[in-house]
């Protein structure tokens, strides 16, 4: 593999791939796609389906992900875990004569809370990477609420569930984007003054949107998380918090309270 495309694919809706991806696909010579989580196939035909509309004709080379070990210190087991998915991309192009670009589709944007450019470091030898951006889930979370994603001149932390539930609220940030949080954490937050907006399966049919008081929103994105998890066998969702003391003053964006539907559904 001499040359390694990183190409973000959004969130999971083929509308939310750009023009650039499109024609990356469509040259490359190979397309990796990695089967993971709970209900690989589901995972995995979304990926195809971004693909084949997409035009690509590539062959398309499927590996397993490796499961990250649950009894080691976080750092180490993240530290292992990026080892292994590295030595699975290699195997799966052993023996394969490549006449151009290896394609890997990162969900989301390759830039933001992914570990793939990370991963791709560990190859050996190194390929040239190139990497494309995808519609973020900050990006598709904030759009679907209609919202912006700062306050007036105000801070906006990138954080994870697991700092979240760790270190509560981060210092100085006006607006928290809590990505990658499997646990909820916003339910270890003191309610007092602080909205959130919730949503899962951004931009896809299945969208889910929430947002309101924490106190008043958080049950209801329980009940909705759990009944979409069981229903579609897997779930991707991101949410923004804000304390609203610390806000322009309560906007009408967010006075509004309640279950978000698509405004084309």
């Amino acid at each position: 593999m001499r040359e390694l495309w990183l190409i973000g694919i959004g969130t999971g809706s083929p509308d939310h791939i750009t023009l650039q991806a499109r024609q990356a696909l469509c040259a490359a010579a190979l397309i990796l796609l990695p089967k993971k989580g709970v209900d690989k196939s589901t995972l995995a035909a979304l990926r195809r389906r971004i693909i084949g509309e997409s035009g690509a004709s590539a062959p398309v080379i499927e590996f397993d992900y490796p499961v990250r070990a649950p009894d080691l210190p976080y750092a180490q087991a993240v530290d292992r875990w990026h080892g292994e998915i590295a030595q699975r991309w290699q195997s799966a192009l052993t023996g394969r004569r490549l006449q151009g670009p290896v394609a890997l589709l990162v969900w989301g944007d390759p830039s933001l809370y992914d570990s793939s450019l990370r991963i791709a470091e560990r190859l050996n030898p190194k390929p040239r990477i190139r990497m494309l951006p995808g519609i973020s889930a900050l990006q598709a979370l904030t759009c679907a609420h209609a919202i912006p994603c700062n306050t007036l001149g105000g801070e906006v932390t990138v954080t994870t569930g697991r700092r979240l539930r760790e270190r509560g609220w981060p210092r100085d940030a006006r607006s928290v984007v809590v990505m990658l949080d499997g646990a909820c954490s916003f339910q270890t937050l003191d309610n007092a003054d602080t909205h959130i907006w919730w949503g899962a399966y951004l931009g896809m049919d299945e969208q889910i949107l929430e947002r309101g008081p924490l106190a008043e929103a958080a049950p209801r994105i329980l009940t909705a998380r759990a009944a979409a998890r069981a229903r579609y066998g897997w779930i991707m969702d991101t949410y923004l918090l804000r304390r609203m003391s610390e806000s322009e003053g309560g906007s009408s964006h967010s006075a509004r309270s309640g279950t978000i539907q698509k405004p084309w559904a």
